[in-house]
């Protein structure tokens, strides 16, 4: 369609206040933002609306419209709910760029327009997406949120029988109407999404999960739409939902193939609003961050946890413990061309430090993640349990147990076990997203311990970013690491260069390996049992059943092929370092 159609449909409410000569333009496309750059959203051709709430004064108006027109988008929609009337800044940096510019009646839904276009780009469609578009479109303008996703899938299967589900890239559920999937069965929908995906395949993907057949519908940022070919699949491809719909599109008349089109560019609205919701969790993480890294006074990052304690913890009456968790993606280069992983990684870190059984797309509320780089940094806080926790009232913690003294370190008695893990964070995304990786990408997560005061913060930081390079210098696709590997050998072991680790290894290992091919002694594991039961002749005998004279002659071999003595010390710590080398 193009922009001069809107103007000759009265339901819209839109009013042109500059581009006259532009309205020829094709409109591919609609996307609602109220980021002040969504620049990473935009592929071109889209119409933006706009609340204007990233608006703060008349210099903001210049450089958000120069993003929009560099991004090759085709027209702008400002609401006049927020100000008013439309500031004079934002009409002459539009005429500026060229970019037309209309004004949105305040009675309006921005969901009218979005529904508009998207029937209007989608062509004429069967009688059943009419039905179906028609009523949430009135259901979208009931209320401010619009009623989620939900509204939409209740609508597929009041309308069209059709089961389906939004799910998350490590298959969390997000919505679904009905029942839910059985148990793992979104986990494999998504890791079978990420993986076609990958491979280059247009969507819906067919996948069949213990004899029930789905189809898989992509669901991106809303006016991105199909990502033109320059974009690099894997700057998305770890944070973009998924429709599951139970059932074999393969067969579909294209009328119905473009309902589901359709229906996953309405969930996309919503997704970019709530994307949007979490803008001042994510800038209150980013000043934190920045207030830590820079070195500032304890009392000053306690202030700003103060104002942060509120929006992350609403409504709770005990002081909070903060982990830091820090998160990296990275790929391989293809033709030199870098891949931009950092908004992907923040994306991906709030979905994985939900509970993977959370469902819900609001889940993420309570956690602040930072974007540095390459890294996306967490605040998570972790609420207090009984006496064992900080009372808002403990004296030089002020209002939320955040004061200016405190020392880093472990929870207090009584917290053991709370917080995050990062066996845990691992166990729940590794097979998952590793699809998504493919051959080329990594996912590295570090963790570190609780702390309870700003001082403690900076240096949870460094633990949690050493953690991460001790987890990316583990092999496999995605890896993780806690503050507990840091006071162990584990810590030193990942460093160790290859050649010293072989050579290391072959000299106290190889004559024991050689020994057991050539007359199954079974030495290596005899030497493995020997120093797990810290030397003790009687438990190791009872482990391997054998009696302790054997036990003492198969020591002694081992003693006599390497020149070692398993009395001394120095050579136990040996063999034990070569066992976890090797």
């Amino acid at each position: 369609m193009r922009l001069r159609a809107l103007l000759e449909t009265d339901a819209l409410g839109l009013r042109l206040l500059g581009g006259d000569d532009e309205l020829d333009r094709t409109v591919r496309g609609v996307m609602t933002t109220d980021l002040r750059d969504p620049s990473r959203y935009l592929s071109g051709g889209e119409l933006v609306l706009t609340g204007l709430a990233w608006r703060r004064g008349a210099d903001d108006s210049e450089p958000f419209v120069r993003i929009l027109a560099s991004a090759g988008v085709v027209g702008l929609a400002a609401g006049e709910a927020e100000l008013g009337d439309i500031p004079d800044d934002l009409v002459l940096a539009c005429e500026r760029h060229r970019l037309p510019l209309f004004a949105v009646n305040e009675d309006v839904a921005f969901a009218t327009i979005t529904e508009h276009v998207v029937r209007q780009v989608s062509g004429e469609r069967a009688g059943d997406l009419a039905a179906v578009v028609d009523r949430h479109r009135r259901l979208m303008t009931s209320g401010p949120a619009g009623g989620g996703p939900e509204v939409v899938l209740d609508l597929l299967g009041s309308d069209l029988d059709l089961r389906a589900w939004v799910l998350s890239p490590t298959g969390r559920r997000i919505a679904g109407a009905g029942e839910p999937l059985p148990p793992g069965a979104g986990a494999v929908l998504a890791a079978e999404h990420l993986a076609a995906t990958r491979t280059g395949r247009r969507g819906p993907h067919r996948a069949t999960v213990r004899g029930t057949t789905y189809s898989l519908f992509p669901i991106r940022n809303a006016g991105r739409g199909a990502a033109p070919a320059s974009r690099d699949v894997r700057e998305t491809v770890l944070s973009d939902w998924l429709l599951a719909v139970e059932a074999d599109a393969s067969d579909w008349p294209a009328a119905r193939l473009d309902l589901l089109q359709g229906v996953t560019q309405l969930i996309a609205v919503e997704r970019d609003r709530r994307d949007a919701a979490r803008t001042v969790r994510r800038r209150l993480a980013q000043e934190v961050l920045e207030l830590v890294q820079t070195g500032a006074p304890p009392a000053e990052i306690a202030a700003r946890l103060r104002v942060a304690a509120p929006v992350l913890l609403p409504g709770l009456g005990t002081a909070p413990h903060w982990q830091v968790v820090v998160a990296r993606v990275d790929w391989d280069a293809r033709g030199g061309s870098p891949v931009e992983a950092g908004p992907a990684a923040q994306s991906l870190l709030e979905e994985i430090l939900v509970d993977p059984v959370d469902p819900g797309s609001e889940a993420a509320d309570r956690i602040a993640v930072a974007q540095t780089g390459t890294e996306a940094v967490a605040l998570v806080p972790l609420p207090a349990a009984g006496p064992a926790g900080v009372s808002p009232d403990d004296a030089g913690h002020g209002e939320a147990g955040l004061g200016e003294e405190g020392r880093a370190g472990e929870p207090e008695p009584g917290q053991d076990g709370a917080g995050l893990h990062a066996d845990a964070l691992l166990a729940a995304v590794r097979e998952t997203l590793s699809a998504g990786l493919a051959d080329d990408g990594r996912l590295t997560l570090g963790v570190s311990a609780a702390v309870h005061s700003a001082e403690g913060l900076r240096g949870a930081l460094e633990e949690a970013r050493h953690a991460r390079r001790v987890a990316a210098a583990r092999p496999g696709r995605v890896c993780a690491a806690g503050h507990h590997e840091l006071a162990s050998h584990v810590l030193l072991l990942p460093f160790v260069p290859d050649d010293v680790r072989r050579a290391f290894t072959a000299r106290l290992l190889d004559p024991l390996r050689d020994y057991d091919r050539r007359h199954r002694a079974e030495l290596i594991e005899t030497l493995e049992a020997f120093l797990d039961c810290d030397g003790s002749w009687t438990r190791c005998a009872t482990r391997l059943h054998l009696h302790v004279n054997t036990l003492r002659y198969r020591v002694g071999r081992i003693e006599q092929l390497t020149g070692r003595d398993l009395s001394r010390l120095e050579d136990k710590l040996d063999f034990f370092l070569a066992l976890r080398m090797s």
